[in-house]
């Protein structure tokens, strides 16, 4: 696959803190890769430093395969961004604004800001005022901004943050179909696991400015699969019985009392009836969607309290 954006040791020292410390990632083109951890874990630093906002105190960035500062400007402008809260003028509508972002910019026309007003759901604000637009509305215009003259590349900080549940589905929609139909390669940041999971096709999360782990297709693809959790008395003969019978085809020991079945979801009470055959007593069933949120959780090292 072509990595679009690679970064090789970045890091950004304020002081005597490294907002972000020996940060290595690769966005492959036509991905939507999710920077995913808590707030202050060093997500908006990282972006900063791609966009050319803040100087890097050491390590590599590589854009489209490009490196050199020249190079790198030139890379940048294929780029749509949203960093933090966008910030418009508040007197102007959200075509005034638009019309003034892509003059600045150097791209757009009347037709293209229609249609992305349409995109992001904001064509019938008529004369209201960007002052008056609520969180939600402010972060769509973002993304219309972003959008400005079919960028590439579009790196984007919390852009869901303030969105209604209707609006975080449209926009999940719409950077789906950016991706897929348009093969515009993503950069998302998020501290919400569960959201990211229904459109990134990898992940890197983020703690304390160090990316402590980058997921991809089968290892991303395993962690987010349903499974359920039985705990037993003998848990290794629990793990005999299992196999010798044939009762899953997918499953492993996950702590002394622990199994996990990735497989045969449904036939649990089978499974928990030829255990107690075998005296094996099942004291917990646990049910669980997606372990992509329990496993983001215990490699920052929180809690789910």
């Amino acid at each position: 696959m072509e990595a679009i954006i690679k970064t090789e040791g970045l890091t950004k020292v304020y002081g005597p803190k490294a907002a972000a410390h020996d940060v290595n990632i690769t966005v492959n083109k036509g991905e939507i890769y999710g920077l995913v951890g808590k707030n202050g874990a060093g997500k908006t630093t990282v972006f900063r430093m791609l966009l050319g906002l803040v100087k890097p105190t050491f390590g590599k960035i590589s854009l489209f395969g490009s490196e050199s500062t020249s190079e790198l400007l030139k890379a940048r402008r294929k780029i749509g961004s949203i960093i933090e809260t966008p910030t418009f003028d508040k007197k102007m509508t959200a075509y005034q604004n638009l019309k003034a972002y892509s003059i600045c910019k150097g791209v757009g026309d009347h037709r293209e800001i229609l249609e992305l007003l349409d995109l992001v759901k904001l064509s019938d604000t008529g004369k209201k005022k960007f002052g008056s637009f609520s969180l939600g509305m402010k972060q769509r215009l973002g993304i219309a901004a972003a959008l400005l003259g079919t960028p590439d590349i579009l790196i984007l900080d919390e852009p869901i943050n303030g969105l209604d549940p209707e609006g975080i589905y449209e926009m999940r929609n719409i950077f789906l179909s950016l991706a897929k139909d348009k093969g515009v390669t993503i950069l998302i940041s998020s501290h919400l696991i569960s959201e990211l999971s229904k459109i990134a096709s990898a992940y890197g999360i983020i703690s304390e400015g160090k990316l402590v782990k980058e997921l991809r297709g089968e290892e991303l693809e395993k962690i987010n699969r349903p499974f359920v959790k039985i705990t037993v008395d003998d848990r290794p003969k629990a793990l005999q019985v299992i196999a010798s019978k044939g009762l899953s085809n997918n499953f492993e020991p996950v702590d002394a009392q622990s199994i996990l079945i990735h497989d045969s979801l449904k036939d649990i009470k089978e499974i928990t009836r030829e255990l107690a055959i075998e005296s094996v007593i099942t004291l917990n069933i646990e049910y669980v969607e997606s372990h992509l949120e329990h496993y983001f959780i215990s490699m920052i090292g929180g809690s789910h309290a």
